[in-house]
């Protein structure tokens, strides 16, 4: 029975711990960090102006693509200190023609597809700035976006600069929206407190930069190559920061569906990153670094999800024998789980409760873990994007 109950509490605390504990130990020691080592450093936005590409790696985005060069050429930014890359490779739309019409945008196009980061590393062959601005073909970036990210590499500590994703969400949006917005409001708020501690664990392709110089070729069968390219920055010592005030903006996945396909490509791709940076695993050589990466990444892609199955049945178990505060607990989880059914039965029938579509997505964002899994084993996630249906 003791150890029924060790192993239970074990599980229990571990899932907290991930979801929300990590976020509060990170909030006190940023508070002791700021009593021991106050912030000195200043930001130079109006006089450092370094040579950047914004390189935006495009397949078959016909639909958008016009708004998206718009939306670049709009970007404030000297414009001779500013190049405007699109790499089509694969796209039999009319995206390249489209493109093409543009004066003052370097277009890259092979008719083969051998997915992003192929593009992305035969573009890198040919950048010659200082930094280099990644981002999505469907996103929309806000005007200052640049001058925001460049500023921090002022500091000859930092190699990389995560900028915010922002998911447009309406009052009546489905269960996708609701959930993703959510969880990416939880996910920014993270990225503050890691990047005010140490260093962001983890750049998302929508916006992110990073010093030319230490790009290196990555494999072309990574999955999620844009959170590899910046946990590797940060290895060698280099700080990647977050900055909120530079954003990219994009419309939610048009359905629960839609948005499990790109979960499940991400998660396969998480479980190949923990497998490829296993190294950082070791705290005695990458320090906060390692409590950063299993906190914040290892543990939801790979240990968490499974202790999520296992609870319930043991909590049943202990309710029974025990009593008390695991009945409490098992009722709890009862009561989470409904909650997820009636927020996934609602989704289907086009009833619009957000309170309820957030336990769903929480729901679907673990199962993405089990059957990224299995597809990572399976040798089955294909490193060739498959773009989810926007709303």
């Amino acid at each position: 029975m003791l150890l029924l109950k060790l192993l239970f509490w074990c599980m229990l605390v571990t899932v907290f711990y991930t979801y929300v504990g990590y976020g509060l130990v990170l909030f006190v020691l940023n508070k002791i960090k700021k009593i021991f080592k106050p912030k000195t450093s200043k930001l130079h936005e109006s006089t450092f102006i370094p040579s950047v590409t914004l390189l935006i790696a495009t397949y078959n985005e016909e639909d958008f693509i016009e708004k998206k060069i718009q939306n670049c050429l709009e970007l404030e930014y000297p414009k001779d200190k500013l190049k405007i890359v699109f790499v089509t490779d694969g796209s039999d739309d009319r995206t390249v023609e489209l493109i093409s019409k543009h004066q003052g945008i370097f277009l890259m196009h092979k008719p083969e597809r051998l997915g992003k980061i192929s593009a992305v590393n035969r573009a890198m062959q040919y950048v010659d700035t200082a930094i280099v601005v990644f981002c999505d073909a469907n996103t929309l970036l806000n005007k200052q976006a640049l001058l925001k990210i460049v500023r921090h590499f002022s500091n000859a500590e930092v190699g990389g600069v995560a900028g915010e994703k922002k998911v447009i969400t309406a009052e009546k949006d489905n269960a996708s929206a609701s959930g993703e917005g959510f969880y990416w409001k939880y996910e920014s708020f993270l990225k503050k407190l890691d990047s005010s501690f140490n260093t962001v664990v983890g750049a998302a392709g929508e916006l992110f930069a990073i010093r030319s110089s230490l790009f290196k070729p990555t494999e072309t069968n990574a999955i999620i190559e844009d959170f590899i390219i910046s946990l590797r920055i940060a290895s060698q010592g280099y700080k990647v920061v977050y900055e909120p005030e530079a954003y990219a903006l994009e419309t939610s996945s048009a359905n629960v569906k839609e948005e499990l396909k790109r979960k499940i490509r991400i998660c396969a791709g998480g479980i190949q990153a923990v497998v490829w940076l296993a190294y950082l695993l070791n705290p005695f050589k990458y320090g906060w670094l390692a409590f950063q990466y299993v906190s914040h990444r290892v543990l939801r892609w790979t240990i968490v999800p499974f202790f999520l199955l296992l609870l319930m049945p043991l909590n049943a178990i202990l309710a029974q024998l025990q009593g008390g505060i695991y009945v409490w607990l098992f009722y709890s989880q009862v009561m989470f789980y409904v909650a997820a059914t009636v927020g996934w039965f609602l989704e289907n029938r086009h009833i619009k409760v957000k309170i309820l579509f957030v336990p769903y997505y929480f729901f679907i964002m673990n199962y993405a873990v089990f059957a990224g899994f299995y597809r990572y084993l399976k040798g089955r996630q294909s490193v060739i994007w498959e773009r989810a249906r926007r709303s």
